[in-house]
């Protein structure tokens, strides 16, 4: 993953010599060789802007994420999952989406996954495991988050501005983070655009389908039950003290 995102920005920095670029990986508490690797590869790289950042403990998905936006200094800020699901060119995609719907600096562009529904690698799955992400997709959807098809793909590209609103205003940091950073999104009328990616499924998944589905919804609920009752509002304050 890492060989291909910097092939990529090296090519794009060397038709725009002006871009620049930086890369933050925030191993999140684990037990692999993740930070090994990452910085054995910035030794070899030593022209690459490339930070790792290594929690003491596990903070779940959200958690890094959101570490790593807290600290990002590009005016864009891609998250992106480091199993290399998606192709990371579709970068481009991405960033052309955002540029035609950014109003007032503000706007995020979400990769998108929806139109693999039919796919071969969809169908292919398990009954259950097809039934409940169709679960978990109607659940969203009556819970507020319309007109994004694909909450959950880790591949999502911000403006700096908001991703200074919605990172320090997030709460929840396992794998539903997505969702409340998109309502944090909607709640303050950041433009949403999706866009279609390439994606392929990666063996080994870490979710658990029945215990993970249980927390997901629960999450789901928290999330939305905190907000119309008022005990999480968005803070924008906060965006100004963390730029």
């Amino acid at each position: 993953m890492l060989e291909e995102t910097v092939n990529y920005l090296e090519n794009e920095k060397k038709k725009n010599p002006k871009d620049t670029y930086e890369i933050i990986l925030v191993d999140d508490g684990s037990r692999d060789t993740t930070a090994q690797v990452a910085l054995s590869f910035a030794k070899e790289h030593l022209q690459v802007d490339l930070r790792v950042v290594v929690l003491e403990k596990n903070r779940g998905k959200g958690g890094a994420v959101t570490h790593g936006m807290l600290y990002a200094r590009g005016e864009r800020c891609l998250m992106v999952d480091a199993d290399g699901a998606t192709r990371f060119s579709d970068l481009a995609h991405l960033q052309k989406a955002l540029d035609e719907h950014t109003h007032q600096g503000q706007g995020v562009a979400v990769g998108s996954r929806s139109h693999l529904v039919t796919s071969e690698a969809v169908v292919k799955r398990s009954f259950i495991r097809n039934f409940l992400m169709r679960g978990f997709h109607t659940m969203v959807y009556v819970l507020g988050i319309r007109g994004i098809k694909d909450t959950q793909c880790g591949f999502k590209l911000f403006t700096r501005s908001s991703a200074q609103i919605i990172f320090p205003n997030m709460h929840v940091e396992r794998w539903i983070f997505d969702i409340e950073c998109l309502m944090i999104a909607r709640q303050q009328k950041i433009p949403l655009v999706e866009v279609q990616v390439n994606w392929h499924e990666i063996d080994g998944s870490k979710i658990n389908l029945m215990v993970d589905s249980m927390h997901m919804a629960k999450d789901l609920l928290l999330i939305r039950m905190n907000y119309l009752l008022g005990l999480w509002c968005v803070d924008v304050t906060k965006a100004r003290k963390s730029q």
